[in-house]
């Protein structure tokens, strides 16, 4: 649909993601039920302006310090995840030396595997899936169901589209969980270790790149980095801006972010 679209209709962006999903949903890698969750989201994103605001970005930074710290991170893949940003999941998981797993709530008919196709299509040289034994307490769903050698020994996880059961469940298993939600007061963003509030299409582009340039980075200052995340008070920032509908310009952290990441491209921001 979006291909007869031009560029220049404002919702021209919104309506291509929306294609992916739905190309996604005739794959068989993404449910139904993944459609109603993508609008939820879309809604928010409306209130944030559509791009990154200057908590994403922080958490995006933050978030991206932790996993490089971790000794085993792996990064669980639902269907929605998979029909908008393959690629980018497969190049993450390369900078960060993490495992890919296969997660889903509406598991079966296959679907896990065609995932792990979609994602090897991608470039991805493995993909787990859930051995059907090993579990993670407190999860009614078929989430519960892990890999022993992924998930079940991850000591950090990156969960790009997560329910707020399994996110609890993972931290009360002792595991650090890092979750991509633009519903800053949902169950997920208020239980996750670290949120990053933004879109997935814009929030996993950031993250391949930051993961690239900070890969040489010494362990004191990913150590630094992680804690901006509380230091600038993302997910507080996000629901404040949520609140009292700020311009996607304004804010201290907004600023502060747009010179940091300059920086980072070796770029003068005082002149963008």
């Amino acid at each position: 649909m979006s291909e007869g679209v031009s560029p220049e209709h404002p919702r021209y962006e919104s309506l291509r993601i929306r294609e992916r999903l739905v190309r996604g949903v005739e794959q068989g890698i993404t449910s139904q039920h993944g459609l109603i969750a993508h609008g939820r989201g879309e809604a928010f994103d409306y209130l944030f302006g559509e791009r990154t605001r200057g908590f994403g970005a922080a958490a995006a930074f933050s978030s991206v310090c932790a996993l490089l710290l971790a000794t085993n991170p792996v990064i669980s893949v639902n269907g929605n995840a998979a029909a908008l940003v393959p690629q980018e999941l497969v190049d993450l998981s390369r900078h960060l030396e993490a495992r890919l797993e296969v997660n889903l709530f509406h598991a079966g008919s296959g679907r896990e595997a065609r995932i792990a196709e979609h994602l090897k299509a991608h470039g991805a040289q493995e993909v787990l899936l859930p051995d059907g034994v090993t579990e993670i307490p407190g999860i009614a769903s078929e989430r519960r169901y892990v890999n022993a050698n992924g998930i079940g020994s991850a000591d950090a996880v990156f969960v790009p589209l997560e329910d707020g059961d399994r996110c609890a469940a993972l931290r009360e298993a002792g595991k650090v969980v890092i979750a991509v939600d633009l519903n800053p007061l949902s169950r997920t963003s208020q239980t996750a270790t670290m949120t990053i509030v933004d879109n997935v299409v814009r929030a996993l582009p950031r993250m391949v790149w930051l993961a690239e340039t900070l890969a040489t980075s010494g362990r004191e200052d990913l150590e630094s980095g992680m804690f901006v995340y509380w230091e600038v008070g993302a997910l507080a920032s996000a629901e404040r801006a949520l609140r009292s509908g700020e311009s996607p310009e304004a804010g201290q952290a907004n600023e502060m972010f747009t010179r940091f990441e300059a920086a980072l491209r070796g770029e003068d921001s005082s002149k963008s």
